[in-house]
């Protein structure tokens, strides 16, 4: 009888499940919208949203492209930040201070995890792709902030 019971929930459960896997979303890398990043990166890098609102609680997906040079100063994030890289090699420092002696390369498949709270950086030595994945609002604070471009209009548009 117990089985008879649990089968017949399972078999009513079937097509709530059928339903949630209908649900999905799939985007092709040509159909991606690229602009500039938002005013608490460095200019310079490109950035399309794959799926969701960094700019609004819950989950969200994006990409940037970042050129040879490109530089993020150490910040924190409120939230756990998540890093893979597509093509190319990013590099990522933990602490205060920016120095590329410290930090670790991620060639393209690697992927790095920053949890809330945690100070970090990054760059690049050749154009780079990432994609960033994290619970919103995506926000950005720099450990010193003359390095926030937020506070300079003039580095945080590049013309």
């Amino acid at each position: 009888m117990r089985k008879t019971v649990v089968a017949a929930l399972l078999l009513a459960a079937l097509p709530a499940a059928a339903l949630a896997a209908d649900d999905h979303m799939a985007v092709q890398p040509n159909s991606l919208k690229w602009g500039p990043p938002p005013p608490g990166l460095p200019a310079g890098a490109q950035v399309a949203v794959v799926s969701g609102n960094p700019g609004s609680d819950g989950p969200y997906v994006v990409r940037a492209r970042l050129p040879a040079g490109y530089k993020i100063p150490p910040h924190t994030h409120p939230t756990d930040e998540n890093v893979t890289v597509l093509s190319g090699a990013f590099h990522v420092g933990m602490g205060d201070k920016f120095d590329t002696k410290k930090g670790e390369t991620l060639r393209a498949g690697g992927f790095v995890n920053a949890q809330k709270g945690m100070q970090h950086y990054g760059w690049t030595t050749g154009p780079t792709v990432i994609q960033v994945h994290g619970m919103g609002p995506f926000t950005i604070n720099y450990i010193n902030p003359a390095d926030d471009p937020r506070n300079n209009p003039k580095t945080s548009e590049k013309k």
